[in-house]
């Protein structure tokens, strides 16, 4: 069989699999019936021109072989909500118990689309113009996971105890990070540095645990920024002298963006999963990162930052290394101080409270003290149980 040949199946292997969900493909307006190819390209993760490429049979055959595992993973997610429609068709009414089943089941489906996406996007050939096109998807997909039919993940008001103690029922909804912190981080070449820039996460009780409502989670979209320094200053530079994990405050008060000095070389995109425990006025969080994504800043605009050409070479393999690795320290588990619950009464937790983390950061032989802190923005539930 000819390379021609072989390509020409898969393409065929590729429509048919579609076909399977959004109708039959016509060939001659190269179009389904049910469907539009816009819609069918963000289901896929894809940008409208890598879809076309891939049903008019023009792309390579690299990426006609990704896109059909890509397909198949898709169907393999419509069958999974398939299974969580019948399940509540089952169930028109149902305790605690078999409500958990059901969130177990969906959500498997949402970690299963984020998952899905960092496969998709890492094994795609996508333009560095085509990225910008894929930002709006990774949040879509979180907001998807809460707000749609087939997946409800929060614990409804009906759905308390007699008695009304289940103090995570007010904590559940959209929050969203107060304020941006930054971080030096340790790399074999000094000038790296971690912006968090936004965090949307929501959070539902883990009524799956008989722990009567004293545990919840959140389900985050992550995205941050890798800066450099042209200085190449020491890490431990920017640390206090006498508290050695805490950094100045004029570190912290910096604005890169408009300071020269500093350049922005990537975006990290992060789906990160955080488990929070109630323990009387305390709340305790964990948690650690489940998929993660780097968007470089594309050549070009590096070029207008007064870099020299073999500066700019060494930044691209240290780059490739970053992505390679897959920001290491960042993947390891949370470790973060206990912080005091918005309110003594759970039932007064309100939209606009916070919740402030001190946590510490371990990267390279040093530590570095940094604060998270969340405001809640969409409350799920505001009425009292009574």
């Amino acid at each position: 069989m000819s390379k021609e040949e072989e390509i020409n199946k898969i393409h065929a292997n590729f429509i048919s699999k579609l076909e399977k969900h959004y109708g039959r493909f016509d060939s001659v307006n190269k179009k389904f019936e049910s469907t539009s190819n816009s819609k069918i390209a963000r289901d896929l993760f894809y940008s409208d021109s890598q879809f076309s490429r891939l049903i008019n049979n023009t792309a390579s055959e690299g990426e006609l072989t990704r896109a059909l595992r890509n397909v198949q993973r898709l169907l393999d997610v419509h069958e999974l909500r398939e299974k969580i429609l019948k399940s509540g068709e089952k169930s028109k009414i149902f305790n605690f118990g078999n409500r958990s089943l059901l969130l177990a089941i969906g959500l498997l489906l949402i970690t299963a689309i984020f998952l899905s996406f960092y496969y998709f996007r890492n094994n795609t050939d996508t333009l560095l113009t085509e990225h910008r096109e894929e930002k709006k998807l990774r949040y879509e997909m979180l907001r998807w996971g809460f707000e749609n039919n087939y997946v409800q993940p929060y614990v409804k008001l009906k759905e308390l105890p007699e008695d009304c103690y289940y103090p995570c029922y007010k904590y559940q909804g959209r929050w969203k990070l107060k304020k941006e912190y930054k971080i030096p981080f340790f790399r074999e070449r000094n000038g790296f540095h971690y912006v968090a820039k936004e965090v949307v996460m929501y959070a539902r009780c883990m009524d799956e645990r008989q722990d009567k409502g004293e545990s919840f989670e959140g389900y985050e979209y992550q995205k941050h920024e890798i800066w450099y320094d042209k200085r190449e200053i020491p890490l431990d530079s920017f640390l206090r002298k006498d508290l050695t994990t805490k950094l100045k405050n004029s570190y912290i008060e910096s604005d890169f963006e408009n300071d020269p000095n500093f350049v922005k070389i990537a975006y990290v995109h992060t789906f990160f999963r955080t488990e929070f425990k109630i323990d009387s006025n305390q709340i305790f969080r964990s948690g650690k990162a489940i998929g993660r994504d780097i968007e470089f800043v594309p050549r070009e605009e590096l070029e207008k930052q007064s870099i020299s050409n073999e500066v700019l070479n060494e930044l691209k393999n240290e780059t490739n290394a970053i992505a390679k690795n897959l920001l290491e320290d960042f993947s390891k588990p949370i470790t973060c101080n206990p912080t005091t619950a918005p309110s003594v009464d759970f039932n007064q937790i309100k939209q606009g409270d916070e919740l402030s983390f001190d946590c510490q950061f371990s990267t390279g032989r040093f530590l570095v003290d940094y604060n998270k802190s969340y405001i809640f923005e969409d409350q799920y539930i505001s009425t009292h149980c009574r």
